[in-house]
């Protein structure tokens, strides 16, 4: 049976637009301190999950919601179970966007929004992919679930609760990153460094009210604020504020309000896997402030941030830096950043560090820092499937004939509901040479690329699940 995959795609063009759009426009951003028993991520992510489902249920798929945390979308028959993952959480819009961030619009060839790439337009390219060779009415000898996520972006507690209640696929793919093929990824860990206590005995200088920077691990903060009580001029301050933005070529602003000196800085928000794609507002701001005349406790947390991870995001300074030739290089993004001279301070990292490094040794180096302590530890370990995996070189071949490009195997930072499959890899939906956007204001998908996905996952479909 030979089937023009891109036609069968263009055909149902104009709806999946729709849909995306629709799903889109929809807030699904984590809000747990409005959540519910129906809805304990928050309104925004229900809303997200039901609109998928509805949507399946309504084209003919199984549906079932597992505890309001996940869900799944099935077809086909069989025992071993095809496995696409996805989900619906996006991290927060972040400022500057030129459109509405949860708009969906259409203009210059693209698709708008966040979530256009990361991860809604995929998912609904893999949706329309099952749809179609559903419709097509070829037999099918495995089922085939779009397993759905709602806290990918965060603590994947939607994959941990499922899989505790259904089974594990067979094999499967997580739309959810970049082509041709991603059989390694990196582990990652989330921990905060908490400072510990200064004696204030004789303490003098400058007093940090408050300073606070990002909101994910997994993101590159791109605004950060101090607030400084000095106790006199502020115009040498101001003055030097003014000169490292200049330096440093960085946006910023500053004001007075009650007494009280504002510094402000504009960085760049990236993803976390790697922090050399933005520049961290928080980090800027704090190489700022360890050259004032700080009091001790201030002065001690700014000037070890600035050491440790200012334009350093390799672990170089702390001791941790390492490298192998399938994942590459460890790295590290402080995600969070607070400091109050009443609390003293707290960093938030995301480590994702490569498949051979070892992480119980890697954490002792973390835990010898004498100033700060480990808090909220989490670790998703490294995942690697065999170049010799027959999904692997399925999905190669599917690749090659869609696009005629070689499929290269591939190894990333990022973290794909792959790992959470014992033979599992990301596919997509990012294309070779393609900017990756996503995490940042104005993310979008390019309509072609789109389609372009839709067709190569419809392919990869059949081939896994009807002919193999």
């Amino acid at each position: 049976m030979t089937i023009n995959w891109t036609s069968e795609v263009d055909k149902r063009k104009d709806d999946l637009l729709s849909d995306l759009q629709q799903f889109l426009q929809i807030k699904s951003v984590l809000d747990e301190e409005n959540g519910t028993e129906e809805a304990p991520l928050g309104k925004g992510i229900k809303e997200a999950l039901d609109y998928l489902l509805n949507l399946g249920e309504k084209d003919g798929f199984i549906p079932k919601n597992v505890d309001h945390l996940a869900g799944h979308l099935e077809v086909g028959e069989g025992s071993d179970l095809l496995g696409v993952l996805c989900h619906v959480d996006v991290v927060p819009e972040g400022d500057g966007w030129s459109v509405d961030p949860f708009g969906g619009q259409i203009k210059d060839g693209k698709i708008f929004a966040r979530g256009a790439i990361d991860d809604k337009g995929p998912t609904i390219a893999a949706y329309y992919a099952m749809k179609i060779v559903k419709e097509l009415g070829v037999p099918f000898n495995k089922r085939v679930r779009m397993i759905i996520g709602t806290d990918e972006e965060s603590d994947w507690r939607c994959v941990e609760q499922y899989f505790k209640k259904e089974e594990m696929p067979t094999m499967g793919f997580a739309p959810d990153a970049d082509f041709p093929i991603i059989y390694a990824e990196k582990g990652i860990a989330d921990f905060d460094l908490v400072q510990k206590s200064v004696d204030k005995k004789n303490d003098s200088g400058f007093e940090v009210v408050s300073f606070e920077s990002g909101r994910r691990y997994n993101m590159v903060p791109d605004y950060a604020k101090a607030i400084v009580l000095i106790d006199e001029d502020h115009t040498k301050w101001v003055q030097n504020f003014e000169i490292f933005m200049k330096e440093e070529d960085i946006k910023g602003s500053y004001y007075i309000e009650n007494g009280e000196l504002v510094f402000q800085i504009e960085g760049v928000s990236a993803h976390g896997m790697e922090p050399k794609n933005g520049r961290n507002a928080g980090l800027y701001l704090g190489a700022f402030l360890s050259e004032l005349p700080l009091n001790s406790q201030a002065k001690e947390f700014f000037e070890f941030t600035t050491k440790h991870f200012f334009k350093e995001s390799r672990g170089v300074e702390l001791g941790v830096s390492y490298h192998d030739d399938i994942t590459g290089d460890l790295t590290i993004n402080v995600g969070k950043l607070r400091f109050s001279n009443e609390d003293g301070g707290r960093i938030g990292l995301n480590m994702r560090y490569p498949v051979t490094f070892e992480m119980e040794k890697g954490m002792k180096i973390f835990e010898s820092i004498e100033t700060f302590e480990i808090e909220n530890l989490t670790d998703s370990k490294p995942h690697h499937v065999s170049s010799d995996d027959p999904l692997v070189r399925t999905l190669q071949k599917v690749y090659e004939e869609q696009t005629g490009e070689k499929a290269e195997l591939l190894s990333i930072g990022g973290g794909t509901y792959a790992r959470s499959l014992e033979a599992g890899v990301a596919f997509g939906p990012l294309f070779p040479g393609r900017e990756d956007i996503a995490h940042q204001k104005d993310e979008y998908m390019y309509i072609e690329d789109l389609l372009k996905a839709t067709a190569i996952y419809a392919q990869a479909i059949y081939e896994l699940a009807c002919k193999s």
